[in-house]
């Protein structure tokens, strides 16, 4: 791969109670296991940066799909939920609901673009086979 951009984050401490920053000072903040997981929450944590990163791209890659089929859309979002929980095996695995609302849209021609923003978004490219992701088109 040819890379156009590269991001680059350091955690340090104690992992999911440590600290989290990027080599250009815009992410610079705690992270904190959350409460329902017996830690302190308070701060962000791994799921909450992934979800907001996934919501953001998605949401890039709807737009991308919609521009290129001449189709123009108001007032979209994109809501993502990552679940963490045991895998059963002895570890943790993730599962991602993005929750898509393209109003103004026949519901399949939604369902459609929103289908086809799946299999262009990087987050969606580098998941897929590895975690469940569900992509819904709701209502606003």
């Amino acid at each position: 791969m040819d890379a156009i951009y590269t991001a680059e984050a350091l955690a340090i401490g104690d992992g999911r109670n440590g600290h989290v920053s990027t080599r250009d000072g815009l992410i610079d903040t705690d992270v904190r296991i959350p409460t329902e997981m017996g830690g302190p929450g308070g701060a962000p944590n791994p799921e909450l940066l992934f979800a907001a990163g996934y919501a953001a791209c998605f949401h890039s890659a709807l737009q991308s799909v919609a521009r290129a089929e001449k189709v123009k859309l108001e007032d979209t979002s994109v809501g993502a939920r990552v679940h963490i929980g045991s895998n059963g095996q002895g570890g943790f695995g993730l599962a991602v609901e993005l929750e898509v609302v393209i109003p103004h849209l026949d519901p399949e021609q939604a369902q459609r673009i929103a289908d086809a923003a799946h299999q262009v978004c990087p987050y969606s490219n580098a998941t897929r086979g590895n975690i469940d992701v569900t992509v819904r088109v709701v209502e606003d």
